[in-house]
């Protein structure tokens, strides 16, 4: 009924607890999950994930966050993304949140590395999983020069304003809500979720990170993303049921699986 369409299964919260965690994604009716690369060192671990569970899938990238680490080249990218349980581009984006003290220019390997990865995903034709944090109006200026419009893409755990949604669509890309929606301060974030279309709509967890209500500050798990369809569903007015029938289609539309 679910997808999570965006966790961490590969991090260490996970160690010696797959088998739960799968367990109860079954349990909560979570049909799949895709697995997110954050870096070259790691990303061979989220790859063996994908391949040893049909329902498990894979993206390729390197978290803007990561400064000191092994860069990824374009070829690299597009290299990985022919493996067919890879289906998308990314983690990828801007965050400034973490690096607000240092002057702008300081942070152009992020926006050139946003840029390699933006050029991976139209060669390969796969889709881009972008995160922004800080960042928004050179997240869309850049999405925008690079003709990322081509490929489109998911803007993954939304918390901007509907302006910065609008311009996201206005490119082809979805918008994904994770546990963050169901806290009670949140408030621009659930008039986003209620102002974004259906049909470009997507949930996802961020695990093990952002547990939504009942379960916050919790280790969080992809069976939970079936609360934040729960909580979206009263945003918008429908059922838990239909919200999981649409955010599957839409995911499944998106990443052509």
């Amino acid at each position: 009924m679910f997808i999570d369409s965006h966790c961490h299964l590969d991090f260490e919260e996970f160690s010696n607890q797959l088998d739960t965690i799968l367990l109860n994604m079954k349990n909560a009716q979570v049909d799949k999950a895709l697995c997110i690369s954050v870096d070259v060192v790691d990303y061979p671990k989220v790859l063996a994930l994908a391949t040893s569970y049909e329902h498990l899938y894979a993206s390729v990238g390197v978290h803007p966050d990561y400064e000191d680490t092994i860069e990824p080249t374009q070829n690299w990218l597009v290299e990985q993304a022919q493996h067919p349980k890879v289906i998308a581009i990314g983690e990828t984006g801007l965050d400034y949140y973490r690096m607000n003290d240092r002057p702008y220019e300081d942070l152009e390997w992020q926006r050139d590395r946003f840029r390699t990865h933006i050029s991976a995903a139209i060669t390969s034709q796969k889709p881009l999983i972008v995160h922004t944090r800080s960042a928004s109006e050179d997240t869309i200026r850049i999405l925008q020069e690079e003709g990322a419009d081509q490929v489109g893409g998911v803007m993954h755990c939304f918390t901007e304003s509907k302006e910065v949604a609008k311009a996201a669509i206005d490119l082809g890309f979805y918008i994904s809500f994770s546990g963050i929606v169901t806290f009670k301060n949140a408030l621009e974030i659930k008039e986003t979720c209620k102002y974004v279309p259906f049909d470009r709509l997507l949930i996802e967890t961020d695990s093990p990170y952002l547990a939504p209500i009942p379960h916050r500050g919790k280790t969080n798990q992809p069976a939970w993303v079936s609360h934040v369809a729960e909580y979206v569903a009263q945003l918008k007015g429908v059922s838990a049921e239909q919200i999981g029938q649409i955010t599957s289609q839409n995911f499944h539309q998106l990443f052509k699986v």
